[in-house]
């Protein structure tokens, strides 16, 4: 099997388990739980659905994307705007929304599904790092150097630290 063929395995895996905990979260558990904690789901996955989508912009007005291209298909690297803080913004997404579920529904099924999608999804933010090496080389193992994987808060934190210099 090929790399692309491993890829798309776990892919299904983390979308099967995200239907998974989001139907369990909304439809079957429907437990109460601490209101507190609840909204801070919600407020979690807004900032999802904002990464999830962004980067379908983003990536498509300045990664040189040919006309009729998927957004996926950049041919440049792009590194400013939301790129600049953190390297994989929808990856990111997808483990903040299991985050928000497992804080809606607070139960431990819910976590478990969406420790496991994190997990793979973690998995997943390595193999596209090693893609974005082959694709764009040297280039963007210092850009690896410079933004974090996922971690958006540390990414803000260099950004403001580079801009002050």
């Amino acid at each position: 099997m090929n790399k692309k063929w491993k890829l798309s395995w776990n892919i299904l895996a983390i979308s099967i388990l995200i239907v998974a905990q989001y139907v369990l979260s909304f439809f079957v558990l429907k437990l109460p739980g601490i209101e507190a904690i609840q909204w801070a789901g919600w407020a979690i996955w807004i900032i999802s659905l904002f990464l999830a989508f962004a980067p379908m912009v983003v990536l498509r007005k300045a990664g040189g994307v040919s006309k009729g291209e998927s957004y996926i298909h950049t041919t440049k690297l792009v590194d400013t705007g939301l790129y600049a803080v953190c390297r994989h913004p929808q990856y990111l997404s997808g483990m903040l929304f299991n985050l928000a579920l497992m804080l809606l529904a607070q139960h431990w099924l819910i976590v478990m599904i969406g420790l496991a999608s994190a997990t793979l999804i973690y998995l997943d933010i390595r193999e596209a790092d090693k893609q974005g090496i082959e694709k764009f080389g040297e280039e963007y193992q210092l850009y690896m150097q410079r933004v974090p994987r996922a971690n958006f808060i540390v990414g803000l934190i260099r950004l403001f630290k580079v801009r002050r210099k």
